[in-house]
Protein backbone atom coordinates (compact mmCIF):
# COMPACT_ATOMS: atom_id res chain seq x y z
CA UNK A 1 0.00 0.00 0.00
CA UNK A 2 2.86 2.21 0.85
CA UNK A 3 4.59 1.52 -2.77
CA UNK A 4 1.28 2.19 -4.49
CA UNK A 5 0.68 5.30 -2.38
CA UNK A 6 4.92 6.79 -3.41
CA UNK A 7 4.28 5.68 -7.03
CA UNK A 8 1.54 8.09 -7.30
CA UNK A 9 3.25 11.09 -5.46
CA UNK A 10 6.50 10.43 -7.77
CA UNK A 11 4.13 10.56 -10.54
CA UNK A 12 2.33 13.59 -9.31
CA UNK A 13 5.62 15.33 -8.65
CA UNK A 14 6.36 14.40 -11.90
CA UNK A 15 3.33 15.64 -13.81
CA UNK A 16 3.19 19.02 -11.91
CA UNK A 17 7.01 19.64 -12.69
CA UNK A 18 6.59 19.39 -16.64
CA UNK A 19 3.37 21.41 -16.18
CA UNK A 20 6.02 24.16 -14.79
CA UNK A 21 8.64 23.02 -17.58
CA UNK A 22 5.89 23.91 -20.38
CA UNK A 23 4.53 27.19 -18.83
CA UNK A 24 8.08 28.49 -18.56
CA UNK A 25 8.73 27.34 -21.99
CA UNK A 26 4.82 28.85 -22.66
CA UNK A 27 6.10 32.31 -21.08
CA UNK A 28 9.46 32.59 -22.42
CA UNK A 29 8.20 32.08 -26.29
CA UNK A 30 5.20 35.00 -25.66
CA UNK A 31 8.12 37.20 -23.72
CA UNK A 32 10.38 36.66 -26.80
CA UNK A 33 8.00 37.08 -29.72
CA UNK A 34 6.51 40.30 -27.65
CA UNK A 35 10.43 41.78 -27.20
CA UNK A 36 10.63 41.20 -31.41
CA UNK A 37 7.32 42.71 -32.08
CA UNK A 38 8.20 46.04 -29.98
CA UNK A 39 11.67 45.57 -31.77
CA UNK A 40 9.56 45.88 -35.37
CA UNK A 41 8.09 48.90 -33.95
CA UNK A 42 11.05 50.72 -32.76
CA UNK A 43 12.38 49.91 -36.43
CA UNK A 44 9.47 51.33 -38.03
CA UNK A 45 9.31 54.63 -36.08
CA UNK A 46 12.93 56.08 -36.26
CA UNK A 47 13.65 57.78 -32.92
CA UNK A 48 16.50 59.84 -31.64
CA UNK A 49 17.22 60.12 -27.28
CA UNK A 50 16.29 62.83 -25.58
CA UNK A 51 16.07 64.37 -22.19
CA UNK A 52 12.84 63.91 -20.30
CA UNK A 53 11.64 64.44 -16.77
CA UNK A 54 12.16 61.37 -14.63
CA UNK A 55 9.96 62.64 -12.19
CA UNK A 56 7.15 65.25 -11.81
CA UNK A 57 8.85 68.28 -11.24
CA UNK A 58 6.84 72.29 -9.60
CA UNK A 59 7.69 75.43 -10.81
CA UNK A 60 10.75 76.93 -9.34
CA UNK A 61 12.51 73.85 -8.78
CA UNK A 62 16.18 72.66 -9.45
CA UNK A 63 16.46 70.50 -11.63
CA UNK A 64 19.62 68.06 -11.22
CA UNK A 65 20.81 64.90 -12.83
CA UNK A 66 19.06 62.03 -11.12
CA UNK A 67 15.64 64.24 -12.37
CA UNK A 68 16.72 63.75 -16.12
CA UNK A 69 17.32 60.86 -18.73
CA UNK A 70 17.82 59.79 -22.24
CA UNK A 71 14.46 58.25 -23.33
CA UNK A 72 13.62 57.57 -26.93
CA UNK A 73 11.47 60.06 -29.11
CA UNK A 74 9.83 59.55 -32.19
CA UNK A 75 12.02 62.24 -34.65
CA UNK A 76 8.50 63.03 -36.34
CA UNK A 77 7.41 64.84 -33.03
CA UNK A 78 10.50 66.28 -31.48
CA UNK A 79 9.81 69.15 -29.48
CA UNK A 80 11.01 72.45 -30.53
CA UNK A 81 14.42 73.47 -28.20
CA UNK A 82 14.57 70.01 -26.64
CA UNK A 83 18.00 68.58 -25.34
CA UNK A 84 19.69 66.06 -26.52
CA UNK A 85 23.51 64.47 -26.95
CA UNK A 86 24.40 67.30 -29.05
CA UNK A 87 22.69 69.75 -27.46
CA UNK A 88 23.16 68.57 -23.46
CA UNK A 89 21.31 69.52 -20.89
CA UNK A 90 23.67 70.35 -18.45
CA UNK A 91 26.71 72.24 -19.86
CA UNK A 92 30.21 72.86 -18.55
CA UNK A 93 29.96 74.94 -15.60
CA UNK A 94 27.84 72.31 -13.60
CA UNK A 95 25.13 74.90 -12.95
CA UNK A 96 21.71 74.01 -12.57
CA UNK A 97 18.30 75.09 -14.45
CA UNK A 98 15.41 75.95 -12.95
CA UNK A 99 11.89 74.75 -14.20
CA UNK A 100 9.85 78.05 -14.94
CA UNK A 101 6.64 75.57 -15.50
CA UNK A 102 5.50 72.74 -14.09
CA UNK A 103 6.14 69.35 -15.93
CA UNK A 104 4.84 65.85 -15.62
CA UNK A 105 7.27 62.67 -15.08
CA UNK A 106 8.63 61.41 -18.42
CA UNK A 107 7.78 64.74 -20.11
CA UNK A 108 10.25 66.46 -22.58
CA UNK A 109 12.79 69.01 -21.20
CA UNK A 110 12.42 71.76 -23.88
CA UNK A 111 14.49 75.68 -23.31
CA UNK A 112 10.90 77.42 -22.75
CA UNK A 113 10.26 75.20 -20.10
CA UNK A 114 13.63 75.85 -17.77
CA UNK A 115 15.69 78.08 -17.53
CA UNK A 116 19.59 79.07 -18.11
CA UNK A 117 22.31 77.46 -16.17
CA UNK A 118 22.29 78.81 -12.74
CA UNK A 119 19.01 81.15 -13.94
CA UNK A 120 16.19 81.87 -11.80
CA UNK A 121 12.43 81.48 -12.31
CA UNK A 122 12.17 84.88 -12.41
CA UNK A 123 10.07 87.25 -15.22
CA UNK A 124 13.16 87.68 -17.28
CA UNK A 125 12.58 83.91 -17.79
CA UNK A 126 9.77 84.40 -19.22
CA UNK A 127 10.50 87.12 -21.33
CA UNK A 128 11.36 86.65 -24.88
CA UNK A 129 14.23 88.57 -26.92
CA UNK A 130 13.04 91.92 -27.78
CA UNK A 131 10.42 91.70 -25.35
CA UNK A 132 9.94 93.68 -22.28
CA UNK A 133 7.22 93.68 -19.00
CA UNK A 134 4.69 95.83 -18.44
CA UNK A 135 2.13 96.04 -15.95
CA UNK A 136 -1.45 97.23 -15.92
CA UNK A 137 -3.74 98.05 -13.14
CA UNK A 138 -7.20 95.84 -13.14
CA UNK A 139 -10.00 95.15 -10.95
CA UNK A 140 -12.58 92.66 -10.67
CA UNK A 141 -14.24 93.75 -13.70
CA UNK A 142 -11.49 94.49 -16.15
CA UNK A 143 -9.57 91.41 -15.13
CA UNK A 144 -12.35 89.13 -16.55
CA UNK A 145 -13.00 87.88 -12.34
CA UNK A 146 -9.50 86.54 -11.44
CA UNK A 147 -9.66 83.98 -14.22
CA UNK A 148 -6.82 85.57 -15.52
CA UNK A 149 -3.31 83.00 -15.32
CA UNK A 150 -0.18 83.38 -16.23
CA UNK A 151 0.32 82.13 -19.89
CA UNK A 152 -3.20 83.07 -20.69
CA UNK A 153 -3.38 85.21 -23.81
CA UNK A 154 -5.65 88.36 -23.71
CA UNK A 155 -6.72 91.51 -25.81
CA UNK A 156 -6.73 94.76 -24.49
CA UNK A 157 -9.41 97.89 -25.27
CA UNK A 158 -9.23 101.34 -24.00
CA UNK A 159 -11.66 103.47 -22.67
CA UNK A 160 -11.03 107.44 -22.76
CA UNK A 161 -12.53 110.14 -24.24
CA UNK A 162 -11.10 112.24 -26.60
CA UNK A 163 -10.44 115.70 -26.63
CA UNK A 164 -11.04 118.32 -28.77
CA UNK A 165 -14.41 120.15 -30.20
CA UNK A 166 -13.61 118.81 -34.04
CA UNK A 167 -17.54 117.50 -35.10
CA UNK A 168 -15.58 114.29 -37.01
CA UNK A 169 -14.42 113.18 -33.64
CA UNK A 170 -16.84 110.74 -31.47
CA UNK A 171 -18.55 112.20 -28.94
CA UNK A 172 -18.73 111.00 -25.39
CA UNK A 173 -16.51 108.08 -24.37
CA UNK A 174 -15.14 106.03 -26.95
CA UNK A 175 -13.95 102.34 -26.41
CA UNK A 176 -11.84 101.05 -28.95
CA UNK A 177 -9.49 97.89 -29.86
CA UNK A 178 -5.42 98.91 -28.62
CA UNK A 179 -3.68 95.39 -28.56
CA UNK A 180 -4.79 91.93 -29.55
CA UNK A 181 -3.23 88.42 -28.45
CA UNK A 182 -0.93 89.85 -25.49
CA UNK A 183 0.66 87.39 -23.05
CA UNK A 184 0.26 87.05 -19.59
CA UNK A 185 3.76 86.54 -17.53
CA UNK A 186 2.97 86.99 -13.80
CA UNK A 187 -0.64 87.88 -12.05
CA UNK A 188 0.45 90.61 -8.97
CA UNK A 189 3.62 89.00 -8.00
CA UNK A 190 2.82 85.63 -8.91
CA UNK A 191 3.99 84.12 -11.78
CA UNK A 192 2.87 80.43 -10.90
CA UNK A 193 0.47 79.16 -13.47
CA UNK A 194 -0.74 76.19 -11.24
CA UNK A 195 -3.09 76.88 -9.03
CA UNK A 196 -6.75 76.74 -10.21
CA UNK A 197 -8.63 78.88 -7.98
CA UNK A 198 -9.99 82.93 -9.14
CA UNK A 199 -8.78 85.25 -7.22
CA UNK A 200 -8.97 89.34 -7.90
CA UNK A 201 -5.78 90.84 -8.94
CA UNK A 202 -4.74 94.28 -8.79
CA UNK A 203 -1.97 94.41 -11.28
CA UNK A 204 -1.10 91.73 -13.85
CA UNK A 205 2.03 91.90 -15.94
CA UNK A 206 2.02 91.46 -19.57
CA UNK A 207 4.71 90.53 -22.20
CA UNK A 208 5.20 93.32 -25.15
CA UNK A 209 7.38 95.32 -27.35
CA UNK A 210 9.10 98.11 -26.32
CA UNK A 211 6.39 99.89 -29.01
CA UNK A 212 3.32 98.31 -27.53
CA UNK A 213 4.85 98.93 -24.13
CA UNK A 214 4.56 102.88 -25.28
CA UNK A 215 1.10 102.23 -26.33
CA UNK A 216 -0.42 100.54 -22.97
CA UNK A 217 1.36 103.43 -21.07
CA UNK A 218 -0.47 106.14 -22.94
CA UNK A 219 -3.26 104.34 -23.00
CA UNK A 220 -3.37 103.51 -19.19
CA UNK A 221 -2.57 107.38 -18.49
CA UNK A 222 -5.39 108.91 -20.42
CA UNK A 223 -8.23 106.14 -19.86
CA UNK A 224 -9.02 103.03 -19.02
CA UNK A 225 -8.02 99.15 -19.66
CA UNK A 226 -10.03 96.50 -19.98
CA UNK A 227 -8.40 92.98 -20.68
CA UNK A 228 -10.87 90.11 -22.48
CA UNK A 229 -9.54 86.37 -22.12
CA UNK A 230 -8.68 84.92 -25.23
CA UNK A 231 -8.97 81.07 -25.94
CA UNK A 232 -5.70 78.88 -25.65
CA UNK A 233 -6.10 77.78 -29.42
CA UNK A 234 -7.27 80.70 -30.88
CA UNK A 235 -4.89 82.33 -33.51
CA UNK A 236 -7.18 84.62 -35.39
CA UNK A 237 -6.56 88.01 -35.14
CA UNK A 238 -8.84 90.82 -34.56
CA UNK A 239 -10.33 92.94 -36.42
CA UNK A 240 -9.98 96.98 -35.92
CA UNK A 241 -13.09 97.60 -33.10
CA UNK A 242 -13.88 101.15 -32.11
CA UNK A 243 -17.44 101.84 -30.38
CA UNK A 244 -18.88 105.21 -29.23
CA UNK A 245 -21.76 106.33 -27.52
CA UNK A 246 -23.74 106.84 -30.69
CA UNK A 247 -23.01 103.80 -32.06
CA UNK A 248 -23.63 102.16 -29.30
CA UNK A 249 -27.50 103.36 -29.10
CA UNK A 250 -27.84 103.32 -32.77
CA UNK A 251 -27.93 106.83 -33.07
CA UNK A 252 -27.15 108.24 -36.66
CA UNK A 253 -25.41 111.67 -36.88
CA UNK A 254 -27.25 113.61 -38.76
CA UNK A 255 -25.52 116.56 -40.50
CA UNK A 256 -27.11 119.58 -41.37
CA UNK A 257 -25.88 121.58 -44.16
CA UNK A 258 -26.55 125.54 -43.87
CA UNK A 259 -27.11 126.96 -46.94
CA UNK A 260 -26.41 130.28 -47.65
CA UNK A 261 -29.12 132.09 -49.14
CA UNK A 262 -27.78 134.45 -51.59
CA UNK A 263 -29.30 137.95 -51.62
CA UNK A 264 -30.21 139.29 -55.37
CA UNK A 265 -30.26 143.02 -56.40
CA UNK A 266 -32.24 144.07 -59.28
CA UNK A 267 -33.35 147.71 -61.26
CA UNK A 268 -36.89 147.85 -62.36
CA UNK A 269 -36.91 149.31 -66.05
CA UNK A 270 -40.63 149.98 -68.15
CA UNK A 271 -40.56 149.44 -71.82
CA UNK A 272 -43.62 150.47 -72.35
CA UNK A 273 -46.20 148.59 -70.39
CA UNK A 274 -43.88 145.98 -69.80
CA UNK A 275 -41.79 145.90 -66.00
CA UNK A 276 -38.41 144.31 -66.40
CA UNK A 277 -36.11 143.47 -63.90
CA UNK A 278 -32.45 143.39 -64.05
CA UNK A 279 -30.33 141.96 -61.57
CA UNK A 280 -27.49 143.73 -60.57
CA UNK A 281 -24.53 143.65 -58.37
CA UNK A 282 -25.38 144.18 -54.24
CA UNK A 283 -23.65 147.59 -52.66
Amino acid sequence: MRLVFGLVLIAGLGMAGFAVYMAQNYIGAYENALEEERAKVVAAVPTQEIYVATRALAYGEQITKEDVALAPWPKQILPEGHFDEANPFFDETGELRVAVRAMEKHEALVAVKVSEPGGDAGLTSRLEKGQRAFAIKVDVASGVSGFLRPGDRVDIYWTGRIPGNDPNLPVGDVTKLIQTGISLIAIDQSAHSDSTDAAIARTVTVSASPQQVAALAQAQSTGRLSLSLMSQNDETVAEAIEVDQRSLLGIQKQEQRAEKSLEVCTIRTNKGTERIEIPIPCN
